[in-house]
């Protein structure tokens, strides 16, 4: 179960650190250098923090890593599984005694959700730093560095801790655990897996959206 656990870490938590911090440097030299521009052109500079905090950190971070989860992990999960179940692995395994919920699913499932949150707090890390060093290397920002780490730190409550927590894992669960459901649920044709995996990616992203918007109706309102 660990070394299944920590396959699933590796590979959808490790392999992608690159691509996800080269997306963050993007977002942050695009969203977070407007934003410290503006707040300051308009005289509202003690808004950056929380715009910051409620733009990258709270909705765009934990909405794009799970979009890029699903579309690089969800569909090959539930190709893979979809193959084994055509192959018959999935019942040789059970007639060894074995439980393939324990040995296929919920190592994908927890690895999904380790590695999601993980790499939303990369990718929030590095859209700030990034959008912070470009601000200050074309004269947009302040330059200060504490200055900046305070503005966006002081602005952090306790309630968008709770926030960025769920948005990143609770979709994470729901679209791994669907990925899942839909490679065992293959039949015993490979014709089949392509539909399966469509379905899932379909349901995995409308779940992204819904339950992102459940999490801030509870969260706020």
């Amino acid at each position: 179960m660990r070394r299944l656990l920590a396959r699933q870490v590796l590979a959808m938590g490790i392999e992608p650190m690159g691509f996800v911090s080269a997306i963050g440097a993007f977002v942050g030299i695009s969203v977070v250098v407007q934003l410290t521009f503006w707040v300051g052109e308009l005289g509202q500079s003690q808004m950056l923090g929380p715009l910051l905090v409620a733009g990258v950190a709270r909705e765009l971070g934990p909405a794009l890593i799970n979009l890029v989860v699903i579309v690089r992990s969800g569909s090959a999960m539930t190709t893979e599984l979809g193959i084994l179940k055509v192959n018959g692995e999935v019942r040789a395994l059970e007639a060894q005694g074995n439980d393939p919920f324990l040995h296929f699913v919920l190592p994908r499932v927890l690895g999904t959700a380790v590695s999601t949150f993980c790499l939303t707090i990369v990718f929030t890390l590095v859209a700030f730093a990034s959008g912070y060093l470009f601000a200050a290397w074309t004269g947009k920002g302040s330059g200060d560095l504490l200055l900046f780490a305070d503005t966006v730190s002081s602005a952090v409550q306790p309630k968008d801790v709770f926030n960025i927590l769920a948005k990143s894992v609770l979709p994470a669960l729901f679209a791994s655990a669907s990925c899942c459901i839909g490679g065992l649920g293959v039949g015993g044709s490979v014709a089949e897996i392509p539909q399966a995996t469509q379905r899932a990616l379909t349901r995995s992203i409308a779940g992204l959206f819904v339950i992102s918007a459940v999490v801030s109706l509870l969260t706020y309102l």
